[in-house]
């Protein structure tokens, strides 16, 4: 039987979302989380743009040291030849990619403006997977963009041409959330069925369907005889209203009624890190997570009403699908409300070493203290923020990694 597998997408679409962003440190902790959590894939990134090739470098490096293992790290970029060239010349040990172009009519008219056909959409998409190939590319994944308002017979042409051109999978991307789960899951088999090429489910939350979408899309890849990649977002963050949430997803998936019967994921999902990444995420975004989000909302297992008091008491499965321990929930949240030390762009080394001793790390010099202590200054400057103690406990453990993570090169 065919698996699922999870490709999050948060270090690319969600860090387009308007407004908001993470710093390259930030982006890493997220990669370290989803390997944590058992995500078989993150799209860390652009491997085109030059501000992302010194963070890009660095967590490859954090790969071959196996502290990113074994979550695999791949670039998005259009489906342009020289875009795949230029990918390989600033990140020459980049080995999965996706590989993007519009492929329905609204799209082809909309944005080429006539200058593009179907066909022309076919030769951009074969001559960039067979540049990627040459150059070393072990796994592509070909993207089509806007494919829930593609004419199914030229997806499917697409697809097959795809496949004759050694993609490893095809990303059916619901860009507008336009679909719904009856629409993707009819589309979806037939893809799987007649291209006989993995699937990719993107789906967006612009009608409030994102993770049924991906549930259904999930099925009609498997009943169609395809192993198939959901695409997810840590707590939904995204474009416009937002990709389909991780943990939604992963819960959805292994919860909901009779559905993990026969829809397995294909690796082991620890969601006892689901708590950690969210905070984490909601930090660094700067963005509230919902107080109705599942599993991590602050109201998921909060209970109000007499009725439903009495019954989680009594048993919690009167009024709860899962256990809020299995999502890494429980303990209780610390703040300060006396001193407090914080590591900041400003911090001097009697402040910081007190900070990093309190995490059990001890410096072998004040020089190593004075070096280390530089880094998280320019990582608050990146950042704006006060760091995490993850985020900390990673530049005093990775201090080379760091420098490159906080080094941005302007073009002259």
């Amino acid at each position: 039987m065919p698996k699922i597998y999870l490709i999050d997408v948060t270090n690319r679409d969600g860090v387009q979302t308007a407004k908001l962003g993470l710093s390259k440190m930030e982006k890493t902790l997220m990669n370290v989380y989803l390997n944590e959590m058992g995500v078989f894939q993150s799209e860390f990134g652009f491997p085109t743009t030059r501000h992302e090739t010194l963070y890009l470098q660095a967590n490859l490096e954090l790969a071959q040291m196996g502290a990113l293992q074994p979550i695999r790290l791949e670039g998005w970029l259009r489906a342009i030849a020289s875009d795949v060239e230029t990918a390989f010349r600033l990140v020459p040990d980049i080995k999965h990619l996706n590989i993007s172009i519009s492929t329905s009519t609204q799209m082809i008219n909309g944005k080429f403006q006539g200058r593009k056909q179907q066909e022309d959409i076919i030769h951009d998409m074969t001559e960039a997977l067979d540049a990627a190939k040459a150059l070393g590319a072990k796994t592509v994944g070909v993207n089509a963009e806007d494919a829930s308002r593609t004419d199914i017979t030229f997806l499917t042409r697409f697809g097959l041409a795809a496949r004759e051109h050694g993609a490893d999978r095809l990303r059916y991307c619901d860009t507008l959330g336009y679909d719904n789960p009856f629409t993707i899951y009819e589309t979806v088999r037939n893809l799987a069925e007649n291209t006989g090429l993995p699937l990719e489910i993107h789906c967006h939350g612009d009608l409030g369907m994102a993770v049924a979408n991906s549930l259904a899309g999930a099925k009609g890849a498997i009943d169609g005889g395809q192993d198939v990649y959901i695409n997810t977002t840590v707590n939904g963050i995204g474009e416009r209203a937002g990709n389909a949430d991780l943990v939604a997803v992963v819960l959805a998936l292994i919860k909901s009624k009779q559905f993990a019967d026969k829809y397995q994921l294909g690796q082991p999902i620890d969601l006892s890190k689901s708590w950690k990444t969210a905070k984490f995420a909601s930090y660094a975004f700067g963005l509230p997570i919902p107080i109705n989000q599942p599993g991590v909302g602050a109201n998921a297992f909060a209970h109000s009403s007499g009725i439903h008091a009495d019954g989680v008491l009594k048993d919690p499965e009167n009024y709860e699908l899962y256990g809020f321990e299995e999502l890494g929930r429980g303990d209780p949240v610390m703040v300060e409300t006396g001193r407090e030390i914080i590591a900041g762009q400003y911090s001097g080394i009697s402040g910081f070493s007190h900070l990093m001793g309190r995490m059990e790390v001890q410096f072998s010099s004040r020089e190593e203290a004075a070096e280390i202590l530089e880094l998280v200054r320019y990582a608050n400057v990146e950042a704006q923020k006060p760091l995490v103690e993850d985020e900390l406990l990673f530049i005093a453990k990775y201090p080379k990694i760091a420098k490159k993570l906080l080094t941005l090169t302007p073009l002259e």
